[in-house]
């Protein structure tokens, strides 16, 4: 959330009471992540917990998006210190700056020499920050003594802090005080804006935009902010802000990168450069650093942190003064362009038709598997019950009658204490009655799931002929190890006439990426060692696998350094084992993960996931196995409940109808709220297949 100060301005020069209790709420929560993430390690700031009342801890996808916002800003603002350091004066002017603790930070490390840092916010914000420094001994000593309170707009003032109260929507009143309180228009200034002016009119941010590119000869303009809002992630973010009566005004006309980059140019500012948070993370923070912060607690919320990091931007402006980031910032700006890639057309959704309740099916990383010629059965995942959130225990039958389905009836006999409701697991069906659960997790801590039988047959209710009757039972395997994953695949290939499960890939609570890979023997139930030729594929989690021709086909996945990978391998059989090959593309795939995959007449359906190139989503990619020819489908959303995010998903192959059944997918889209699809999608592949 961003800072306090944006509300204030959102609703012009007066706000009422319950407007400013909105605009408290937000810098306290705001801060409050700052702080629980300074206290996991991801950055070093000892005077967050100043401004904290009670400690909470947040999530790790939080932590991860307050440590990369915080790493963006404080780079800019430490490089214009660094820029401007022979200057006999320079000033940080700071927008909507809350329970910031920049100038504590900056001050304590010694770079505020000939600086002045300004802070300016919503007047109930600013008196309580003040009244919190004059009373804190740690704070009030970094300024130098308690400091003084004067009239007007100027809360607090010390020989190089200024912290002003007013309402940023007011121009020409923010002009008066900061005027008031000695900002210099002639020294080397940085403006700095942490997801402010998007809450403001567009006509007075661009004001404020236009009167610092104006009024400043040499100046910086940094802003971090949201894009994107028309894909479904897009859709959440803004529904999250506009509930708390904080529409984010900027989006519908600034909603790219480009668009805010001419916004800048037109305003007045002489250069501009903008990259998402991806680019920035992956670009800009070294390996080493990247590796310490992903070693900090368990993670296992990928996608959302992908798609958080795609719709947030830091931008830098410059007037009279080097960006000192030209050159890499240049690069960032073509790393990942907003272009969506090409696509051949589109495939109709529809929504599937179900005759009785589907709440079951709103989950995610759970597993569907065709167990029968009409049944599909969905196992584990989390999703809602009751009213609530939790992993999901309950098994989910969908049969299918003529052109619609309806919900079965399962009956779980003896239930095992083992199965717990997994998410990211595996179901391999073996025969017609039988198939083989395979690891998952109930967090990224608690991972001992290991392997189960389930088995199913018919009820003999003559009055529920739509039921089934399972039993779990515990598989002993001798390498239980290997059986300590999740996210990742399990299929069944072919060599010398023996039929394996090719297990491959996934997480495990000691290492964040798997590359190894198991063959275990069908009928003996045991682990094989089968050869192996080829150079073995860099590890990944969260691919897809297929059989094919005897063999596996593995595509995508999100490899070591949390990149998606856009390579399609295929472990062919061969006389005495198998060997990996990699399949070429033509186009090159777009990089994914997440995402479902099949196999049909020669040909690879890669189904949604998650890619980088924001706002446009996975659709379905088509690869002639052959040929290698490889065509991007947009899917055509306009009869469904939107939006509809696909990952974490599951997918069902219906071959003789040419259909895909979408069930379930969705996340806890950062601190946005958790979007489960509401209910499952049919997409008609009858085109896409005969072409």
């Amino acid at each position: 959330m961003g800072p306090s100060g944006a509300r204030a301005a959102a609703g012009g020069g007066r706000r009422s009471r319950s407007g400013a209790s909105q605009v408290q709420g937000t810098n306290d929560s705001s801060v409050a992540s700052k702080c629980s993430a300074a206290a996991r390690g991801y950055v070093q700031d000892g005077f967050l917990r100043c401004f904290v009342s009670k400690a909470r801890r947040r999530a790790p996808l939080v932590h991860r998006g307050y440590y990369v916002r915080a790493q963006a800003v404080d780079g800019c603002v430490r490089r214009f210190l660094l820029q401007s350091r022979g200057c006999p004066r320079r000033q940080i002017l700071s927008l909507g700056a809350g329970f910031d603790s920049l100038y504590f930070r900056l001050k304590s490390a010694g770079l505020l020499s000939r600086a002045v840092v300004y802070e300016v916010d919503f007047p109930s914000v600013v008196s309580r920050k003040a009244a919190l420094i004059g009373g804190t001994k740690d704070l009030a000593t970094v300024v130098g003594g308690a400091g003084g309170r004067e009239s007007g707009a100027m809360s607090f003032v010390g020989e190089d802090y200024k912290l002003l109260g007013v309402d940023l929507s007011e121009l020409s009143q923010l002009e008066k005080a900061l005027e008031e309180a000695g900002l210099d228009s002639g020294v080397p200034t940085m403006f700095l804006a942490e997801v402010v002016l998007t809450y403001m009119e567009n006509s007075r941010s661009d004001a404020l935009i236009r009167w610092a590119a104006q009024h400043f000869c040499q100046a910086q303009f940094v802003l971090y902010e949201q894009m994107h809002p028309e894909d479904p992630f897009g859709h959440i973010m803004q529904q999250h802000f506009s509930r708390l009566n904080s529409a984010l005004h900027g989006l519908a006309q600034y909603p790219d990168r480009e668009a805010q980059r001419r916004r800048f140019l037109q305003q007045g500012w002489t250069e501009c450069f903008i990259a998402d948070m991806n680019q920035f993370y992956t670009l800009c923070i070294p390996a080493e650093e990247r590796q310490r912060v992903q070693a900090l607690e368990p993670f296992d919320e990928y996608e959302e942190w992908h798609l958080k990091c795609s719709h947030y931007f830091i931008l830098v402006a410059s007037k009279g003064m080097e960006l000192t980031w030209t050159s890499m910032l240049s690069s960032l700006a073509a790393s990942a362009p907003d272009n969506a890639p090409a696509t051949t057309g589109s495939i109709r959704a529809s929504v599937c038709v179900i005759d009785s309740e589907a709440a079951g099916l709103r989950r995610f990383a759970h597993r569907s598997v065709l167990i029968g010629p009409h049944l599909v059965l969905t196992t584990g995942g989390f999703g809602e019950q009751d009213g609530r959130h939790c992993r999901l225990r309950e098994l989910h039958l969908l049969v299918r009658h003529k052109h619609s389905w309806r919900a079965g009836c399962v009956r779980v006999e003896e239930p095992s204490s083992a199965w717990g409701g997994r998410l990211y697991h595996t179901v391999t069906r073996l025969s017609e009655s039988r198939a083989l659960v395979m690891g998952g997790r109930m967090s990224p801590t608690s991972t001992a799931l290991g392997a189960l039988w389930l088995e199913f047959h018919k009820s003999s209710s003559a009055s529920d002929p739509d039921s089934i009757v399972v039993q779990f039972k515990r598989l002993q395997l001798a390498e239980d190890p290997v059986s300590q994953r999740w996210r990742h695949t399990t299929t069944e290939v072919t060599c010398q006439g023996q039929k394996y499960l090719f297990i491959y890939g996934g997480c495990s609570a000691v290492w964040p990426v798997l590359g190894d890979w198991y063959f275990l023997h069908v009928e003996e139930l045991s682990y094989t060692q089968v050869p192996v030729q080829g150079v073995a594929p860099d590890g990944r989690h969260s691919h897809s696998a297929c059989a094919w021709a005897g063999g596996a086909l593995i595509a995508g996945g999100l490899g070591a350094a949390e990149q998606p990978l856009g390579s399609v391998l295929f472990l062919r059989p061969t006389e005495s084992g198998f060997q990996w090959q990699t399949l070429e593309t033509c186009p090159p795939l777009v990089p994914r993960y997440s995402h479902t995959a099949h196999v049909h007449d020669g040909k690879l359906l890669l189904v949604g996931g998650v890619w980088l190139l924001a706002p446009s989503v996975p659709g379905v990619a088509v690869v002639d196995l052959i040929t290698g020819a490889s065509v991007e489908y947009r899917i055509d959303v306009e009869a469904v409940e939107w939006p509809l995010l696909l990952h974490n998903h599951s997918s069902v192959l219906l071959p003789d109808e040419k259909e895909l059944l979408l069930i379930g997918g969705g996340g806890n889209c950062f601190s946005f709220g958790t979007h489960l699809n509401p209910q499952p999608v049919c997409l008609d592949l009858c085109d896409i297949l005969t072409s």
